[in-house]
């Protein structure tokens, strides 16, 4: 608690002072993610929380000049789907505001209402290159899980950048279980929920509910069935993804999200055909389960190939390894998807994906979330030197880090509680 109150005074603190200064790195490879695509040997400036140009040539006069000969510059990462901040510890209740298994409200809830920007996992995100991410909770008692949020990784506490921006649902295996069962009970489930949705007020007057749902459920979902939310739904098996796309002839004012579609691969060009967007996991090839038997290690890459728009997260790993998103990609890359694409899959496909143009990108006018990495970010070995929050140095130390470097050399003397009475 002490850590991020003091985190977020310094950079209260130092967000005047960065602000006014004009800072410009040179000599690097700047991946715009914009039509400029790399610039070798760029140079970048940015002043009062944006990017003010992106190119080559000499710095303005009276910046101040960041060399970065040999390195990367790259826009900050971006997580297409997390829970950091959402859980300290999993398996410690207090802890862990991921889900509601005990309540009523389902659709209603809010992962913003949980953010702890105090979370340990906030800064070892960070100094991996995160600068932003989607956070989202879990469907626990019935087919949604609430509406997500769009945070920054500062670790300060006006992390949360904008509300309501996307509600999560599942169906397959999951919502089959959720729903009584069956496949059909699920998609039953959610077409009445829907349904509900749309009619609301009407059919509330007397008792307050729907067909399925309560009044409050259905001011939720208002928005999402309007189009004005998008409705990410977690579906893997291919024939789940097909019956999934039919929502867009049925609803054609909801937009939709795909989250995980394994299979993918095997329906590609009915996902492009439907314009949906899809997050995967690359590294999904193992058939642990009946809805994935085809799961394949190419799958972001034929996906891509497909024109499908793809983002790249883990669910799985999305409360305190957000950090493994680098390496997702670094593998689709392995497993046949292109560079750029894979890149773009962790920071400008996002963004866009929550309706932020202005993130994920290097160009001007953009927010000035930038990323100085010691070489390939896609590489195992490559690491960030500095990582930029709208235009602001951020602190490249966590908890783990500040314990290494304690205890890096025993010859030192021990803090005097471990020092023997």
């Amino acid at each position: 608690m002490i850590r991020s109150l003091l985190l977020a005074a310094s950079l209260v603190a130092l967000a005047p002072a960065a602000l006014a200064q004009t800072v410009a790195i040179t000599g690097g490879k700047i991946v715009t993610n914009t039509a400029q695509g790399v610039i070798e040997d760029g140079t970048l400036v940015m002043r009062d929380g944006k990017i003010v140009s992106v190119g080559t040539g000499a710095p303005p006069a009276g910046a101040t000049v960041i060399e970065a000969e040999g390195k990367w510059i790259t826009p900050g990462l971006f997580a297409a789907f997390s829970r950091v901040g959402l859980a300290e510890l999993n398996s410690e209740d207090p802890t862990n505001d991921t889900s509601a298994p005990g309540s009523d409200f389902q659709a209603s809830l809010r992962a913003a209402d949980s953010f702890n920007p105090d979370d340990t996992a906030i800064d070892v995100t960070r100094i991996e290159g995160f600068t932003r991410a989607a956070i989202v909770g879990s469907p626990a008692n019935g087919l949604f899980g609430g509406y997500g949020a769009l945070v920054d990784l500062s670790g300060g506490f006006q992390s949360i950048f904008a509300r309501d921006v996307v509600m999560i649902a599942e169906l397959g295996e999951a919502g089959a279980g959720a729903a009584g069962g069956s496949r059909s009970a699920a998609w039953h489930w959610l077409l009445t929920a829907i349904d509900d949705a749309k009619a609301y007020p009407r059919g509330f007057e007397d008792d307050g509910e729907g067909d399925l749902i309560s009044r409050k459920e259905a001011i939720a979902l208002k928005p999402v069935v309007e189009g004005r939310v998008p409705l990410m739904v977690e579906v893997h098996n291919a024939s789940d993804i097909l019956q999934l796309l039919t929502l867009r002839q049925r609803e054609p004012r909801m937009k939709l999200v795909i989250l995980g579609a394994t299979e993918g691969w095997r329906v590609a060009n009915q996902i492009a055909a439907a314009g949906v967007p899809v997050i995967v996991n690359p590294l999904t090839n193992l058939p642990d389960r009946f809805e994935i038997l085809s799961a394949t290690l190419e799958n972001a890459g034929r996906l891509e190939k497909a024109g499908v728009t793809v983002a790249i997260a883990d669910p799985n790993e999305a409360t305190h390894n957000t950090r493994f998103i680098l390496q997702l990609a670094g593998n689709a890359v392995a497993n046949g998807m292109s560079w750029d694409a894979a890149f773009k899959a962790i920071s400008s496909v996002p963004a866009t994906l929550y309706g932020r143009t202005d993130l994920g990108v290097l160009r001007q006018g953009a927010i000035a979330d930038v990323v100085i990495w010691n070489g390939d970010p896609l590489e195992l070995m490559s690491s960030p030197d500095a990582v930029y929050i709208a235009g602001v140095s951020t602190p490249m130390e966590s908890r783990q880090t500040k314990l290494r470097d304690r205890y890096l050399d025993l010859s030192e003397p021990l803090p005097q509680a471990y020092e023997r009475q």
